[in-house]
């Protein structure tokens, strides 16, 4: 039996989810997607095998969408976004493909996971081989800037892997050093997406602040959107097996607030399931329950809330634009899925 997340807050008007901002990209995207099948190309057979099983496998590819329209509402024109969208896109990929042997993932967006087809090792290292083809093509677009953006992602994004590495299972952590992984390990490279945009498109500081200010505060309302999911959602909307984050006992926002808001009775049972894997359906329901009992779920889409405001204030400065409105409602699109 599914939860139902109450929310108090209806979808602004004119908010037209992600199809805007598809409609807005078409042109671009399309050239992206020629570009990620030349570049996940090899002649080594299982690169290709590997790679396309979670490419193709229905994403929306938000991140490179971003790419795009944040270098043509600036004026851009050219192909340099397309190539760096396709790396932000093959970032996004390569560390699917390594969380999912970190998590010991069996499922993604309803398909079996890369691991399960061809085994961890084969995951990891097309992985790799993703992450240098991205930063190939970073290097012909030939803005250090933009390279410099994208390469600082990459090791932050890797520094929020072990961040959560360090953390996994621990009962003991609290909403700051949740929110600091989160930070790394999603909304580092939302934030470098959107602010590549304006860099190749000669914007001025200010601009570039404030598409890197949206990114972060995106990429941290969608994860958070997604924590609460898993409990309250359904596979659909996740891309995998809601209940996946428990059954791998994954410490995320929700499972923080009914942790520390519970009794030592209650708390002893988030540490049996977490720390100890006792995490069989009988106890995914009755944390469940614990997360109703204590609003924590929509206290987490309340923080997801908060921080999708912050995104849209970082835009409300720039200059009214069809991209400035088809991003403001990606805000309102991630907050919403829960609906």
């Amino acid at each position: 039996m599914g939860v139902v997340i109450p929310l108090e807050e209806k979808k602004k008007p004119g908010s037209g989810g992600v199809e805007s901002l598809v409609a807005l990209t078409a042109s671009g995207m399309e050239r992206v997607n020629e570009l990620i099948l030349s570049k996940a190309g090899s002649d080594v057979q299982m690169i290709p095998e590997v790679a396309n099983h979670l490419i193709s496998s229905g994403g929306k590819r938000l991140r490179p969408m971003i790419t795009i329209a944040s270098a043509e509402m600036f004026g851009y024109h050219g192909e340099g976004h397309v190539k760096l969208a396709t790396s932000v896109e093959f970032m996004h990929t390569a560390t699917l493909l390594h969380d999912d042997v970190v998590d010991e993932s069996d499922l993604r967006r309803s398909k079996p996971t890369a691991r399960m087809i061809w085994g961890n090792q084969a995951s990891v290292l097309v992985g790799d081989y993703l992450l240098g083809q991205a930063f190939k093509m970073m290097v012909e677009v030939g803005s250090l800037e933009a390279l410099d953006v994208l390469s600082q992602a990459s090791s932050v994004i890797a520094e929020g892997e072990v961040m959560q590495l360090a953390a996994a299972k621990n009962m003991e952590t609290t909403e700051d050093e949740y929110l600091s992984v989160i930070k790394a390990k999603t909304a580092a490279l939302f934030s470098a997406a959107a602010e590549v945009g304006p860099i190749i498109a000669g914007a001025g500081k200010a601009d570039r602040g404030a598409l890197r200010s949206y990114g972060l505060n995106l990429g941290l309302a969608f994860q958070l959107v997604d924590d609460a999911l898993d409990y309250g959602g359904n596979a659909k909307d996740l891309g995998k097996n809601t209940g996946d984050d428990f059954r791998e006992g994954k410490i995320t926002l929700p499972v923080v607030l009914a942790f520390r808001r519970g009794t030592d009775e209650e708390r002893g049972f988030w540490r049996a399931s977490i720390e100890k894997g006792e995490n069989s359906d009988s106890e995914l329901e009755k944390a469940r329950g614990l997360m109703l009992r204590y609003a924590a779920l929509t206290d987490t889409i309340q923080r997801a809330r908060h921080f999708g405001e912050i995104a849209r204030d970082a835009l409300a400065p720039l200059r009214p634009s069809p991209q400035k409105e088809a991003l403001l409602d990606v805000v309102e699109y991630c907050v919403s899925r829960v609906s």
